[in-house]
């Protein structure tokens, strides 16, 4: 009742933004601009909090996506003028570091994983099997590229080399954006972009992290005991709740696990 009463200071809220799951495109991916900004947009604006947490379990995903959420943090960060905070709980790498960055510091548990700052792109190859079996593979384009990597072609090593030149600029975007965020903070003496990761201790040795920490009593250290949270987070349609996307969610849900799994959780 206090923010209504006139000349009665309020106490301090911070608003809790959970980004975890796989990063994708589209409104039903886990975490997506198009799904996240609603959520990141009323927590932003909403009771004027006194700074925002981004609790963060995400594996990684989509490159684009990680910008888009990035930078929309970064723009109502700096219109409102609120601090941000992380707190990685199991696993910031890749994409799932890219969201970390937007935020002003960084902190996780002693074993959270983080890093992994790289680029992927995995498919597979099935010429040999459909060969095997009696099967004809038949495409016809207009341009040269417009079949490229098809997995049931065998493997051209020009498609190979324009994949590689992808991949090593959208690298260098993430390197960028990194060092951007994090500055003087990254150590020097050892190369942080092969995509390698590290647990929780050793990133703040080489700078990917400030501190250990958990978020709600680093909260309360920073603005009072009496500091009020206010979660924001995706809410699960009335069809979601009663299973009318099982399918979906089923094969969302071995991507999610393949992926964490990459970093043994």
């Amino acid at each position: 009742m206090k923010r209504f009463i006139p000349f009665v200071k309020s106490d301090p809220t911070v608003a809790v933004i959970r980004l975890s799951g796989m990063i994708g495109s589209g409104p039903r991916a886990q975490l997506s601009d198009e799904a996240m900004a609603p959520v990141i947009e009323r927590a932003f604006r909403r009771g004027k909090p006194a700074a925002v947490a981004l609790v963060i379990n995400s594996p990684g995903g989509s490159p684009v996506q990680s910008a888009l959420i990035g930078a929309r943090i970064r723009r109502l960060a700096e219109e409102k003028k609120i601090p941000v905070h992380a707190f990685v709980e199991d696993v910031a790498a890749s994409g799932g570091y890219w969201l970390a960055c937007a935020a002003d510091d960084i902190r996780a548990d002693y074993g959270s994983i983080v890093g992994s700052i790289g680029v992927i792109s995995a498919g597979f190859g099935a010429h040999e099997l459909l060969a095997r079996q009696g099967i004809e593979r038949r495409v016809y384009t207009a341009g040269q590229s417009k079949s490229m990597l098809d997995p049931f072609k065998p493997e051209d090593e020009a498609d190979v080399a324009r994949l590689r030149v992808i991949l090593e600029d959208m690298h260098t975007g993430f390197k960028e954006w990194v060092t951007a965020r994090r500055g003087d903070k990254l150590a020097t003496d050892r190369d942080l972009f092969t995509g390698d990761i590290w647990l929780g201790g050793k990133a703040i040795e080489v700078g990917l992290i400030d501190a250990l920490g958990h978020m709600e009593p680093t909260m309360k250290d920073l603005y009072g005991d009496k500091v009020r949270f206010a979660r924001y987070g995706r809410k699960r349609s009335i069809f979601q709740r009663f299973g009318a996307t099982l399918i979906h969610d089923a094969l969302t849900g071995f991507e999610e696990r393949a992926a964490y799994a990459r970093f043994g959780l």
